[in-house]
């Protein structure tokens, strides 16, 4: 069928010209109708409930509403995930849907369990919304609205908020693809009925009547119409308030005198503004007001954003002249940078790849020819790409290379040329001659062409299978490098033969090019190679699989992260303040931070966003800060400084500010990875559990551990205590005397401090909440509180300190909560690392230093979730396109042999990739796992076309081997350098960008540079070396006779039975000495006395000596020389301190191996005794084992003989299957108790242990005497500290005595001098010297003086430690040994008394039971109190044991 295709494309050129020009056509209108984003959207299918409840705690927030909900939404179809967030008045819940779900089906879904929900939240509470249809790309423009300069005292905060809300923002409703404006920052206008309590207490009035007096009257009402003919005349009653007057005017009631009481004689009425949870600021001067434009979800961020400005150029014609809106944060900013990228290396890749084409082939039409196929396959691909929806993005179009699109196109014009040079005949060809010339050539190599584009099209099958964040990131990748390599594929079988018969050269000439002189240059290097490699097969073979199984190990060793970090142009710094701290002083500080960072000539503006806006999607506390500083176009920057380098500048400078907490990230990051994992950091370890003081209490000991490792930033725990509150406690009592309710004082509380709406106040369509609250002199302080007056039954008002206790507490922040249960997060960044190997680390010292109590777990989320299931499914996926390249080999070559000989391609080019990610220092990720799916796919297509030539020479007679891997190479040594120098070039400029995004394209171009390389090399090498191996194997048929066989097994029996291992016994001597000879910790501490003796040997270093040469005219206009040479020599005193501190350190370092010596010996004797005692246990139960079977047997019997009931049988049977459960429970503790043993003692060999026949205690040789606790070798440890304090502090002292001087210097002084009255000149050979000798004393005294004081305190306070370790050693030595004489007391009763009984009880029930004098009952309970005894004596030995251990551990015996 392809020998079709091509035949019909060359002899119908003109229709195969007009299909080009309409892919053309198409192409070039598909590119300008496609979505292009910078990245694809990863964000998972989410939809958030708010719910804004400013009345309530974060403990009510949770109680009463953001469980209820979760409670309704729980069982939702597709639901994955479930997390919210509950603090002061705010309740945020995020869910996540399965991607198949419909975005809009599930918000209808969440909207009808929300009406269940809302049923059981207290009414007046809040009302839970759900959130903008957006994503974590949704925010794609940000702005502020600030005057010019020289008006800003001309409007207010509130202006310019209410110029966003009802100017801006009410013009951008509507936009298409907008799917939220959500307003910053600002004070929302409010009318304010300021109510002050000492006239409302002289008046008698209350704040309810006030409430009522305002809702009352504020209405418009009509009467229908009064019908007078010939007009109808519409009844309508105006009393909505308009002006301060109409609320002022308002009546109260009436007093006693009947006189009116107004709204005025008791409040003052003026504008006021909504009590704020967030703000803006701008460059760190004014408090902004600012604006979020959210994209709707799955819309063109490009075409929004255009159509964002051009309305905003409309609704700045309509603010006021001297107030401005300038954006911040524009999407197509990031976008241009880009696909500037993506278009940059493309079209650099194009004219490398067109270069390399050209010169390959020695013949310019040719090279132009295969360099049309480049933008005709690109536009078939834009094509496609807009018939399937996949926008144009970094990854969509960053993979192309087009060194892999030209492949099959390469093969043919390749062929072609090779076929027309084998032409003996000269002149021009006719066009017939022509055709059938190139239908020939492609017909011939047509099916390696195709199979070659068809194997790199099925390798990236896989990617499409990928799902989650990994599948969104890389299925547009593949998708289009699967269009346009099919596209490519379309036009090598169509295109290309046609353009070859219409457009190469006919005239025929044997002249060499010089791309022949080059190909001979380079034949002439490899021919003789390829032959001493001949000679050397096996060697270079066998080199070849070392080589591989080295890079497979250090592929092993090598770290992981899920997707090199896009650097996006902008930072934002996130800053968090200590818990509780106000927003003034949070917007105090963030301006502070913000002008430090304007300062640098690199920045542009800096936006901080402090708290949460009134739609909260962001829920941000008052004390946390984004700082979002946008910076100048790199070209602008004054500076030769990185990104990277920039941003520790921004830290360096921001660590000023004390008591601040800085984290570095990214806008777009920072907002997918809080949408996706709930995080705003890399990685987070999660705490899940009951109790939020517990978990606070483990996170922070988590964060101990984070801290410790490098690779982590500073880790930040969520806070989630520590919020000041104002409690008040009811009495429920006084309530009841005083005939209130809780109700109604609450209203009152709410509506005094917080506001309580009472209406609302129109000009003209604006619309402005009317809020009665007390005025700002009577909300200051605690004491404002206790004074508030709360109206009684009877009319009277009593202040609340009356009927509640009020005071101030600290309370839970912030209550998180994921998939029903409680958890805390410690977050953290990498930097330096990757993240596989750092979380590697924490899970390691997680699990020895922090152990959950039970109830409690721990996870890890953030990219480090997503790393692990990327890598999940890429173990998948990469298998799969392993096994269809190789059933696509074995289709083309019918042969295994053949197919698994190509195959051996496939780890070559892994070596390539492995060593060149580790030349670069770059880690795997997936963006280089995609890489190396990608390369083997490229590295099998060499392979193919050269056992290709190698089997149509051996068809065409050639039957010597190496005739014909000498004939074949040769043939093909163009092309596979051809294809592999384009494919690798191609991505040479990806691979060595430094443009916006170049971080994602690296590494995947990295892995296919380096595995070209060294695939190229088994093309050239190996394969042909493999080739003539594989073709000699020939199976051989022997006779094996039946007695070599028994003869070869008795023979391999007895070797087994010679090589099977003795197990050895050993003693408590054995198990202590082998553990202290091999555990690690031993070890460990035995290198650390090393060190200190080696340091020890330094004590007499002198400073650096000083040599300075000199030359030039320092002394005439002459050229003199002159040389010094200088040394300073510390005061003597200084080195026998430095001594005497590496003598303490020593000391020091030999106290703690004793003290680790000791602590093993006591483990290691713990685990023996109990080992044991659980073998003398076990011996006791299987005895006991053997009467409940002799019990069982008899109950049977006289079951079967009718003399008892099936109760006494089954009773019987339960007994002693109980006792089958006690030997398993002994069993699983007696491997517990082995494998702990044999970890102390460092052993690889099996033992056992010596078996102790007539089981007695231990012996203790000691008395009490809380003296002996100073030979404790961790004492020692600790009063050591002391000492090396001391002698820290003496060489801070012997540091401020003067050092010494001494120097010897020598000089020319060319020149006439005056000798005894004579001139005499002098030349250069003649020498002056002398020495000089100084003192160097240190001036800054005071500051020395000041370090020995805090040494000195230092010593102190280490002193006070040790003497506290001893206090508390010596009272565990006496609580031991009271334990002691208690286990030994209970010992002697069991040995004397107990245990005699219980054989008496045993034999006696035994004898009775049989005789039938007794029953199964009493039989029963005999056995079960004998087993008791006889258990409890085994235990009370092995805790005597215990005891004797503990003491001697304590003492160090």
């Amino acid at each position: 069928m392809l020998d079709k295709i091509i035949a019909f494309s060359i002899k119908n050129k003109f229709i195969i010209a007009l299909m080009t020009l309409a892919l053309i056509v198409w192409g070039v209108w598909s590119a300008t109708k496609l979505p292009i984003d910078a990245v694809p959207d990863i964000t998972n299918n989410q939809v958030q409930i708010i719910t804004v409840c400013p009345t309530l705690a974060g403990q009510e927030v949770e109680q009463l509403v953001t469980y209820p909900i979760e409670q309704s939404i729980a069982n939702l179809p597709d639901l994955e995930e479930l997390r919210s967030i509950s603090r002061f008045g705010l309740s945020v819940i995020t869910v996540v849907f399965d991607d198949k779900v419909d975005i809009y089906f599930a918000r209808q879904l969440i909207n009808e369990r929300l009406k269940e929900a809302e049923s059981k939240i207290p009414k007046g509470v809040g009302t839970p919304e759900l959130a903008p249809v957006s994503t974590g790309l949704g925010e794609v423009y940000q702005y502020i609205i600030h005057p010019k300069k020289g008006s800003e005292s001309k409007y207010t905060a509130m202006d310019l908020r209410t110029m966003q809300d009802w100017i801006v923002a009410r013009q951008l409703y509507g936009t298409p693809g907008i799917a939220e404006v959500n307003s910053f920052g600002g004070q929302l206008k409010q009318y304010e009925v300021a109510v002050n309590p000492d006239r409302l207490i002289a008046m008698g009035i209350t704040i309810p009547e006030i409430f009522t007096a305002l809702e009352k009257n504020n209405e418009n009402t009509g009467g229908a119409y009064i019908d007078k003919k010939p007009n109808a005349y519409f009844i309508r009653g105006i009393g909505l308030i308009g002006s301060f007057d109409d609320i002022k005017n308002i009546v109260v009631k009436t007093n006693p005198n009947g006189i009116p009481i107004l709204i005025k004689d008791v409040a003052e009425v003026r504008l006021g503004s909504a009590v704020r949870y967030g703000a803006m600021t701008y460059n760190g001067e004014v408090d902004a007001v600012g604006g979020v434009v959210m994209m709707l979800k799955g819309a063109n961020s490009a075409d929004v954003v255009s159509r964002i400005k051009d309305k905003m150029v409309t609704i700045q014609k309509s603010l006021p002249k001297d107030v401005v809106i300038e954006p911040y944060l524009d999407r197509t900013d990031l976008v241009n940078r880009a696909i500037s990228t993506v278009e940059k290396n493309l079209i650099e890749g194009a004219l490398i790849v067109i270069f390399v084409l050209v010169l390959f082939l020695g013949n310019l039409r040719a090279g132009v020819i295969v360099a049309s196929a480049i933008p005709l396959s690109m536009l078939f691909a834009l094509g496609l790409m807009n018939v399937f929806g996949v926008s144009a993005n970094l990854m969509s179009l960053g993979a192309i290379d087009f060194g892999l699109i030209v492949d099959g196109a390469v093969i043919i014009v390749e062929a072609t040329l090779h076929h027309l040079g084998l032409r003996k005949t000269l002149g021009k060809l006719t066009q017939e001659e022509m055709d059938e010339e190139v239908f020939q050539s492609a017909s011939k190599i047509r099916s390696s062409a195709a199979f070659g584009e068809i194997i790199i099209l099925i390798v990236y099958i896989p990617i499409l299978t990928l799902i989650g964040i990994e599948g969104k990131m890389f299925r547009p990748m593949a998708q289009t490098v699967g269009f346009a390599i099919f596209g490519a594929l379309i036009l090598s079988l169509t295109y290309i033969p046609m353009m070859c018969a219409a457009f190469l050269p006919k005239t025929i000439s044997h002249k060499q090019t010089l791309s022949d002189r080059m190909m001979n240059f380079f034949q002439r290097i490899y021919a003789p190679l390829l032959e001493k490699a001949i000679r050397f097969k096996k060697v270079i073979v066998g080199v070849t699989v070392a080589v591989f199984v080295v890079s497979v190990f250090l592929f092993s060793r090598m770290g992981g992260e899920f997707i090199p970090t896009l650097q996006e142009g902008d930072f934002a710094f996130h800053c968090i303040l200590p818990q509780g701290t106000s927003l003034s002083q949070s917007l105090e500080t963030s301006m502070q931070a913000s002008r430090l960072i304007k300062e640098f000539d690199e920045v542009k503006m800096v936006v901080g966003k402090t708290g949460a806006a009134e739609v909260p999607t962001d829920p941000m506390p008052p004390e946390a800060t984004d700082m979002m500083i946008i910076l100048k176009p790199q070209s602008e920057w004054k500076r030769d400084v990185s990104y990277d380098e920039l941003a520790e500048e921004f830290e360096e400078k921001l660590s000023t500010i004390p008591g601040v907490f800085f984290e570095k990230n990214q806008p777009i990051q920072m907002r997918f990875n809080e949408l996706m994992t709930g995080i705003r950091q890399d990685v987070a370890v999660k705490i899940f559990g009951e109790n939020m003081d517990t978990l606070l209490s483990y996170a922070n000991k988590v964060n101990a551990v984070v801290q410790s490792v490098d690779g982590a930033t500073e880790p930040s725990v969520e806070r989630v205590a520590g919020l000041p509150q104002i409690v008040i406690k009811y009495n429920r009592s006084q309530i009841a005397n005083y005939g209130l309710n809780i109700e109604d004082i609450n209203h009152i509380v709410s509506t005094a401090f917080a506001g309580g709406g009472a209406g609302v106040v129109f000009e003209n369509e604006r619309k402005f909440d009317l809020v009665v609250r007390l005025d700002s002199t009577h909300r200051n302080n605690i004491d404002d509180v206790s004074h508030l007056y709360i109206p009684t039954a009877n009319g009277t008002q009593i202040p609340l300190s009356q009927v509640a206790e009020i005071k101030m507490e600290l309370g839970p922040a912030q209550i998180s909560r994921e998939d029903g249960k409680r958890r805390i997060v410690i977050g953290f960044n990498i930097k330096g690392r990757d993240v596989a190997s750092v979380v590697e680390d924490i899970q390691k010292q997680l699990n020895e230093k922090v152990k959950l109590p039970e109830g409690y777990y721990y996870t890890f989320g953030g990219t480090f979730e997503n790393l692990q299931a990327a890598s999940k499914r890429l173990m998948i996926a990469l298998p799969v396109a392993l096994a269809l390249i190789f059933m696509l080999l074995y289709f083309t070559f019918s042969s295994v042999k053949q197919a698994t000989l190509i195959y051996t391609a496939i780890p070559m080019s892994a070596i390539g990739g492995v060593f060149a990610l580790l030349i670069r220092d770059m880690p795997f990720s997936i963006s280089a796992g995609i890489g190396f799916i990608a390369l083997f796919g490229v590295a099998v297509l060499n392979g193919i076309v050269l056992i290709g030539t190698f089997n149509q020479l051996e068809k065409e007679g050639i039957t010597d081997i190496i005739q014909r891997i000498k004939e074949g190479t040769k043939i093909r040594l163009r092309p596979v350098l051809m294809t592999a120098t384009v494919a690798s070039l191609g991505f040479l400029p990806m691979a060595l960008s430094h443009g916006a995004g170049a971080e994602v394209q690296k590494p995947l171009a990295t892995v296919v540079i380096g595995g070209l390389i060294t695939a190229t090399f088994l093309t050239l090498f190996v394969l042909p070396l493999l080739y003539m191996m594989f073709s000699k194997i020939r199976k051989p048929k022997r006779k094996i006779s039946t007695t070599a066989i028994i003869v070869f097994a008795l023979l391999s029996f007895n070797a087994a039975n010679a090589q099977m291992p003795t197990t050895k016994t050993i003693s408590v001597d054995d198990a202590i000495s082998t553990a202290l000879k091999n555990n690690l910790e031993m070890q460990s501490q035995q290198l650390n006395v090393q060190s200190s003796i080696t340091l020890k040997k330094s004590t007499f270093e002198l400073p650096k000596t000083n040599v300075n040469f000199q030359f030039g005219q320092y002394n005439s206009i002459n050229q003199d020389k002159a040389f010094q040479v200088s040394q300073s020599i510390p005061f003597p005193t200084y080195f026998t301190a430095k001594s005497g501190l590496y003598k303490a350190e020593l000391q020091s370092s030999e106290f703690q191996k004793q003290a680790t010596a000791n602590e093993i010996k006591a483990q290691v004797q713990y685990w023996f005794y109990q080992l044991q005692y659980l073998q003398k246990a076990k011996n006791q139960l299987q005895s006991l084992d053997i009467l409940y079977n002799d019990f069982v047997s008899a109950a049977d019997l006289r079951y079967r003989i009718g003399e008892t009931n099936l109760l006494e049988k089954t009773t019987a049977e339960t007994k002693r299957g109980q006792l089958s459960q006690l030997l398993k429970q002994n069993e699983t503790e007696f491997t517990t108790a082995y494998n702990s043993l044999k970890t102390l003692m460092n052993t690889s060999e099996d033992f056992t242990i010596a078996e102790n026949e007539n089981w007695q205690p231990l012996v203790l040789s000691s008395s009490f005497d809380t003296t002996l606790i100073a030979n404790n070798p961790s004492l020692k440890v600790l009063y050591q500290q002391a000492v090396i304090a001391e002698q820290n502090k003496k060489l801070e002292t012997a540091s401020t005595l003067p050092d010494f001087n001494v120097g010897y210097f020598n000089q020319s002084l060319i020149g006439v001098q005056t000798i005894n009255g004579a001139d005499v000149n002098f030349d250069g050979s003649k020498r002056f010297q002398g020495f000089n000798i100084g003192i160097s004393i240190p001036l800054t005294f005071f500051s020395n003086a000041s370090k020995i004081k805090s040494l000195d305190y230092k010593q102190q306070a280490l002193q006070k430690e040790a003497d506290n370790g001893k206090l508390i050693l010596q009272n565990q030595l006496q609580t031991a040994f009271q334990q002691y004489n208690q286990n030994l007391s209970q010992y002697n009763y069991y040995k004397s008394t107990a245990l005699p009984n219980a054989d008496i009880i045993i034999s006696t029930a035994t004898l009775g039971f049989k005789s039938g004098d007794i029953g199964y009952i009493e039989y029963l309970q005999a056995l079960q109190t004998a087993t008791d005894v006889q258990l409890s004596y085994l235990q009370s030995v092995n805790q005597i044991n215990q005891s004797i251990i503990n003491i001697n551990f304590l003492i160090n015996k």
